[in-house]
């Protein structure tokens, strides 16, 4: 083979010319590894329902990268008729190291079935205008973390555009939605519950001042009131009395709360998670209050951190499904489209008791 035919190489622009290298192609890495433009192709796309060795297959690779050739997206999505891009949108509120790990955990899954996880910030966008900057970007699935609410002409919009499943996650689901629900009520009610077993019968509820955060908080406190108000015979909550105490994360809002502790005439706290749970620990041993002797303290998410503290912190337990169930979950709503969605319950919660109650 001649040098002349062996090299597909766009000749290099001139010294101090502004004009920018030719795009590699795809004939290019096909020339360049002596194979056909299609098993580049298939190669390229991991395409498995065609049998080609590793050997050319290795050659394919090492072509594309000698001529910094990457497929081209859009074209593939036109081949294919969709997108491989599942859109997720970005958290707007500080959702926690537990949700954060479960969300990365997802990434990586879906990234192993072969889709492009893009994540788009949507800070300030309603549910119409997130859905018409969503559907822009064609995607074949959306996961909504529920900080956005939408509707079901949303689900639609995104639905025309492309998109060929729409996933929610929050305590409840959309019309034309698959609805991943995650019961954060029941984070409140196995609080609560750890509580009144331990004969505690004046309880506050930690309410954080962040915004966004009310997705979370407000079906927890209710969940507390729950057990609160259940009548004589109907559980251990009887006579108890649940108030809500607004607190921002800083170590600020946690001492001003601890300084008028003993005026409120509590005898433990539900402390909206760990994080919170913590920070008000360390001010009411500040202000010289006991725990759990003057006041018990519990929170959620069972973070590792929780166990260093002295006294250890107790804890409400969160068992979420892995990355690889939901991104399953997500492939098969992508593979088989229906009109007709489903609900999936996301989580069970558990108290886990330890020296702070």
């Amino acid at each position: 083979m001649s040098q002349s035919s062996k090299s597909p190489k766009p000749p290099a622009p001139a010294s101090g010319s502004s004009t920018p290298p030719p795009v590699p192609t795809s004939a290019d890495v096909a020339r360049l590894a002596g194979v056909s433009r299609a098993t580049v192709s298939y190669v390229l796309n991991n395409a498995e329902a065609v049998r080609i060795s590793e050997a050319t297959r290795r050659k394919v690779r090492e072509a594309a990268e000698e001529l910094g050739y990457v497929p081209h997206a859009a074209a593939r999505s036109l081949r294919a008729g969709h997108t491989r891009i599942v859109l997720l949108p970005t958290s707007h509120v500080p959702v926690g190291p537990m949700y954060t790990t479960f969300l990365n955990e997802l990434q990586w899954a879906l990234r192993r079935l072969d889709y492009t996880v893009v994540q788009y910030g949507s800070l300030g966008l309603g549910g119409d205008e997130a859905a018409r900057a969503w559907a822009e970007l064609r995607p074949v699935a959306v996961i909504s973390l529920g900080q956005i609410e939408l509707s079901a002409r949303n689900v639609a919009t995104l639905k025309r555009a492309g998109a060929r499943a729409v996933i929610t996650m929050g305590p409840a689901g959309v019309p034309g939605a698959h609805a991943l629900v995650m019961n954060q009520e029941e984070v409140g009610v196995r609080a609560a519950a750890h509580l009144v077993a331990r004969g505690r019968r004046r309880i506050g509820v930690i309410v954080p001042e962040e915004d966004g955060l009310e997705l979370f908080s407000a079906p927890r406190l209710a969940g507390a009131r729950s057990v609160a108000g259940a009548g004589a015979g109907s559980g251990a909550g009887s006579g108890a009395r649940v108030e809500a105490l607004p607190m921002a994360y800083s170590e600020e809002s946690a001492a001003a709360l601890a300084a008028r502790w003993r005026g409120l005439g509590l005898d433990a706290v539900f402390a909206y998670n760990d994080e919170y749970a913590m920070l008000l620990m360390r001010a009411f041993q500040d202000e010289g209050l006991r725990i759990p002797e003057d006041v018990a303290v519990i929170g959620a998410d069972d973070l590792l951190i929780g166990l260093l503290l002295r006294p250890r912190l107790s804890t409400v337990q969160i068992e979420m499904p892995t990355g690889d169930h939901l991104a399953s979950l997500v492939d098969r709503a992508v593979r088989e489209p229906s009109e007709i969605t489903e609900r999936h319950d996301l989580m069970a919660a558990v108290a886990v008791h330890r020296e702070s109650t």
